[in-house]
């Protein structure tokens, strides 16, 4: 009987199925490969790969659009894992780099090259792997490189900077992958494609793998294929379904409020993804939750790369309940770009990065200057939350704040209901006549809310889905306003602030003078955590008990009647300084303070001549 380590890390009985073995068989894959299907425990090929890897292995270029947790990065690994076996069967002197992953952020980077080592661990002396978007010195790169590993993991602008430094030869290239596509030419990363399509030999056969096939994708397809072969899955589309969507219509305080009793009162079970509009909104909701001894990590762009896939990996294990994402990279698709059109003119944003690279995405070819000017912004956009990460069993995903776009919302629900398994999505909207009623709690995107609410149960009835109004009845957490009034005074914009400086701080650490420690001993980065609390509010212990009278089964109980209660502490813990004081008056010791009402006539000295 096999044994393998679980999402805990405890040894556990694992039976592989013969079936599943011969499905994987009948795609002629070699047997050390097999035996890396088996250690992993696939079940069976998912329909993606059933169909995309016999494709891959007669050689063709393959378009395939697949959701996030379909299966799609075995489905490319799988095909380059066995031509690179059979490449060094053939001639096993020759070394050199034959496989490309372009991926859009150092957290999938990170994920597809743990995939591949856990695929390859039966071959791992005939194969080698390098992740070079790994924050290390720009030598060190190039002496891992100068090793030439069979397949190179990179963001595009990485190795379009190895590639211009002839660090990263691509002479022998034979396959190259660009994983998530579509958010790849959203991040602006055209020029740095341009740059690799040209040091490339021709006839490389290339995996575009995208969520969505548009006409940014063609113009890719132009740019790297050759009569590719379309891969669509029609029948995930419909698996969706197990997503089931629900929206709740609320002032802008009475965010926090549900928040606060959704978790207090665990009325969700499971881990849970939190999105939030940018990262001062993350460390203000995370603060406010904290005074209910509600833990909660925070995960965005402002952390180092070893800090946010620690993060994952520690959520995926199970380690923390709750994330708290801030989506500020939202990738806005056309929807987005025509939206602000309308609103500014064409030609004109709102001046934000994102704006920026994503008119930059329309084409991959443009001119040398232009590419050049958008070459700043794609190096500084490398991490997306909503889209790349893979984040495992997560129950719910809440919309704190709704996204600007319908695409966007699809991104984000995706999160959940993955690899078979149900979820649900709750988004939180602010109706016009609610917006700015609350100064403190004002989140300016919410302004359009009920008009991007009106496009995305568009988008979803193309797909035969619905969003259902979820009705919470908000008298019966009366009861917890006022706590919830007393724990937003308490986070101000300064303990916000203070808040994630520390937080940065110390993620720093543990991520630059702990990197070398950590890759030595991996086993103890367990007892690192990122939901401890940060304390830059004022803390209130009274508000993390929750009396019986105050759930919304009690609402209308009254406390027990337990008499007269005295004001006096305990005499058992006692004063110590004010007995000293007491003993020190019955000795005519100490000063003698007049009281407020002490007759300053009868305590006057004074001497006449």
């Amino acid at each position: 009987m096999k044994r393998k380590l679980n999402a805990q890390d405890v040894p556990e009985e694992v039976q592989t199925s013969q079936k599943a073995l011969s499905q994987f068989q009948s795609l002629g894959l070699d047997p050390r490969i097999l035996q890396g299907i088996a250690k992993e425990a696939f079940s069976e090929p998912t329909p993606i790969q059933a169909k995309a890897i016999p494709l891959a292995l007669e050689g063709k270029d393959i378009l395939a659009r697949s959701k996030t947790g379909s299966g799609k990065t075995a489905a490319y690994i799988l095909p380059i894992l066995q031509s690179t076996l059979k490449r060094k069967a053939n001639s096993p002197s020759k070394k050199c780099t034959s496989a490309l992953i372009l991926v859009p952020t150092r957290e999938l980077a990170g994920q597809v090259t743990k995939a591949i080592t856990a695929l390859a661990a039966l071959c791992s002396q005939d194969i080698k792997v390098e992740n070079v978007t790994r924050n290390e010195d720009e030598k060190v790169q190039r002496a891992r490189l100068a090793a030439l590993p069979d397949i190179v993991v990179a963001t595009p602008s990485r190795a379009s900077s190895h590639v211009n430094s002839s660090a990263l030869s691509l002479n022998d290239l034979a396959h190259l992958v660009i994983d998530e596509a579509d958010l790849v030419l959203s991040y602006g990363h055209d020029a740095d494609l341009q740059n690799i399509s040209k040091a490339m030999p021709k006839g490389v056969q290339t995996f575009l793998i995208s969520a969505t096939l548009n006409t940014e994708i063609e113009s890719l397809k132009g740019l790297f294929c050759q009569d590719p072969v379309a891969v669509e899955m029609d029948e995930e589309e419909k698996d969706s379904g197990s997503v089931k969507q629900y929206v709740v219509k609320v002032a802008e305080e009475e965010k926090f409020l549900l928040a606060y009793a959704i978790f207090k009162l665990k009325l969700i079970r499971g881990k849970a993804i939190i999105f939030v509009g940018d990262i001062d909104r993350s460390y203000r909701l995370k603060l406010f939750l904290e005074q209910f001894g509600i833990k909660s990590c925070v995960l965005n762009s402002e952390l180092p790369v070893n800090s946010r896939i620690h993060v994952v990996e520690e959520f995926n294990k199970g380690i923390y309940d709750i994330i708290i994402a801030s989506d500020e990279h939202e990738v806005l698709g056309d929807e987005g770009k025509k939206d602000e059109e309308k609103k500014h003119g064409k030609g004109k944003g709102r001046g934000t990065k994102e704006d920026k690279t994503a008119d930059t995405a329309e084409s991959p070819v443009q001119p040398a200057k232009k590419r050049q000017k958008n070459s700043k912004t794609s190096t500084k956009k490398d991490y997306g939350v909503a889209r790349g990460i893979d984040f495992r069993n997560v129950s719910c995903v809440l919309n704190f704040d709704l996204p600007t776009t319908s695409k966007s919302y699809t991104h984000r629900i995706g999160r959940t209901a993955r690899a078979g398994k149900t979820g649900m999505a709750l988004s939180f909207v602010i109706p016009a006549n609610l917006y700015h009623k609350h100064k403190p709690t004002t989140f300016p995107t919410t302004k359009h809310d009920e008009e991007v609410l009106a496009k995305i149960e568009k988008s979803q009835a193309k797909k035969g889905l619905t969003v259902k109004p979820y009705h919470f009845d908000m008298k019966k957490l009366d009861g917890f306003r006022y706590r919830m009034v007393d724990a937003l005074r308490a986070v101000t914009s300064m303990a916000v602030k203070n808040a994630r400086i520390r937080e940065l701080r110390q993620e720093l650490i543990k991520s630059e003078k702990l990197k070398r420690h950590f890759e030595e001993n991996p086993e103890e980065l367990q007892h690192l955590r990122h939901d401890g609390e940060l304390r830059s509010a004022r803390i209130q212990h009274h508000l993390k008990h929750v009396p019986d009278y105050l759930l919304p089964g009690g609402a209308g109980k009254k406390p027990e009647d337990v008499g007269f209660v005295a004001f006096a502490k305990d005499e058992r813990q006692g004063n110590r300084i004010r007995k000293a004081r007491m003993a020190n008056r019955g000795k005519g010791r100490g000063k003698k303070v007049l009281g407020r009402k002490g007759n300053p006539l009868q305590t006057f000295k004074g001497k006449g001549k």
